[in-house]
C-alpha cells in the first residue's frame, strides 16, 4: 500500500522520531495522522496541528484498540527508552514496551489495518559480536544465536518476532527496520535519556559557556558508533514501509567513528578545545556498533548518506539556540 491516501497512526507521536515522521507522513500525501503520545501534548517535542493529536497509554489494550479505530497504516514507534544512561538502568521500564507493540498488533487486526510499521533497535545484535573497537558491520543475520541488549534489546528482539508471526498466522502485512542511533534536531538533549549526539553537543556549549573547558567522556573514547541524521531516518522508513522487504532490516548510516572522533568534530563546530576527562565506571555498550548497509542497497537503492558533520553542525546550532533561550530539554 501506499501513505499516499491513507490515514495513518503514528505511535509515539510525542518522540523524538514520532514528530517528525508526522510531519514527512503529511508531506508524502497521507490523508489523515492520528498522532497518539502517553505524555501531555505540551510535552510533545512537536506537534502538527493538522494531526489528530491524542493522549493514551498504548500499553493499555482498550487504548491501542481506540487509537488504531479507522486507520490503515500503523507506524509503532511507542517505547519506553533512551541513552546508554537511561537502557542499562531501566531493563524492566524497557521491556514494558513489549505490551504496547503486542496490544498494537491485536488492535491492527481487529481493526483491519493493512500495513504495520515496526521500529526496532540495533540493540537487538548479538553482544558476541560487538566486542571489539574495529567492529565487522553487522548484518542482519547477526541478530542470531541472540545475545541482545539485555532488557531494551530482548524486548525488540521479541517484537520482531511478535511482528512476523502476526504476518504469517493472521496476515498482517509487517515491516520492520532496525534503527541505528538517531539523532537531530527536536530531540533529547538532557536529563538522563539523551544520546551521545546530544549529550555531547550539550556537554561541549556549557564548556563554552561557563569557561570551564573540560568534558567528561563515558569510557574510554574508543568505543565505535555509526550516527543516522533523523532526516535520513524518517526517509528511510517511508522507503521501507513501501518496500516489499518481509525481513528486519538494517537503517543506519556506515559511517564508523569513535566516540574521541564524535567530540573532536563538536569541538571544531563550536571552535573549541576541552580537556577530557574519561568516566570509565558510566554505561557505555558495547565497544563497537555499525550498520551493515548491502540489504538496504539492495533492496532499495538507498542508504542513509548525510555527512556526520552535516548533521551535526545543525543539531549543535538548535541545541544551542534552545540553551541561549532557556528551553529545558523535553
Amino acid at each position: 500500500m501506499k501513505i499516499q491516501g491513507a490515514h495513518t497512526l503514528v505511535c509515539g507521536a510525542g518522540g523524538f522520531i514520532g514528530g517528525h515522521l508526522v510531519n514527512s507522513l503529511y508531506a508524502a500525501g497521507a490523508a489523515s495522522v492520528r498522532a497518539v503520545d502517553v505524555k501531555p501534548i505540551d510535552e510533545w517535542y512537536q506537534v502538527n496541528k493538522k494531526a489528530d493529536n491524542s493522549v493514551l497509554d498504548l500499553q493499555l489494550r482498550e487504548a491501542c484498540m481506540e487509537a488504531a479505530a479507522g486507520t490503515d497504516a500503523v507506524c509503532q514507534l511507542a517505547a519506553d527508552m533512551g541513552g546508554m544512561g537511561f537502557i542499562e538502568n531501566n531493563k524492566a521500564l524497557c521491556m514494558l514496551s513489549v505490551l504496547t507493540n503486542t496490544h498494537m498488533l491485536v488492535a491492527a487486526r481487529e481493526h483491519g489495518v493493512k500495513r504495520f510499521f515496526y521500529s526496532s533497535s540495533a540493540c537487538v545484535y548479538n553482544g558476541e559480536k560487538q566486542t571489539s573497537y574495529d567492529v565487522i558491520p553487522l548484518k542482519e543475520e547477526d541478530a542470531y544465536p541472540a545475545l541482545p541488549e539485555d532488557g531494551y534489546g530482548w524486548e525488540k528482539l521479541f517484537s520482531e518476532r511478535m511482528c512476523r508471526h502476526y504476518r504469517e498466522d493472521f496476515g498482517l502485512d509487517s515491516r520492520v527496520a532496525r534503527f541505528h542511533n538517531v539523532y537531530g534536531p527536536f530531540g533529547t538533549w538532557d536529563g538522563g535519556r539523551e544520546k551521545a549526539p546530544a549529550a555531547i553537543i550539550r556537554k561541549v556549549l556549557q564548556a563554552k559557556v561557563t569557561g570551564k573547558h573540560e568534558i567528561e567522556i563515558w569510557g574510554d573514547g574508543h568505543q565505535t558508533r555509526s550516527f543516522m541524521y533523523i532526516d535520513d531516518c524518517t526517509k528511510g522508513i517511508l522507503d521501507i514501509f513501501h518496500s516489499n522487504i518481509l525481513e528486519p532490516i538494517n537503517l543506519g548510516t556506515s559511517e564508523l567513528v569513535t566516540i574521541n572522533q564524535l567530540v573532536d568534530l563538536v569541538e571544531d563546530i563550536a571552535q573549541i578545545k576541552l580537556k577530557r576527562n574519561y568516566n570509565l565506571s558510566a554505561p557505555r555498550g558495547v565497544n563497537g556498533r555499525n550498520s551493515d548497509n548491502t540489504l538496504i542497497r539492495k533492496y532499495l537503492n538507498w542508504e542513509p548518506s548525510i555527512s556526520l558533520r552535516e548533521g551535526m553542525a545543525k543539531t549543535y546550532e538548535w541545541i544551542e539556540q534552545q540553551m541561549l533561550a532557556g528551553v529545558a530539554s523535553k
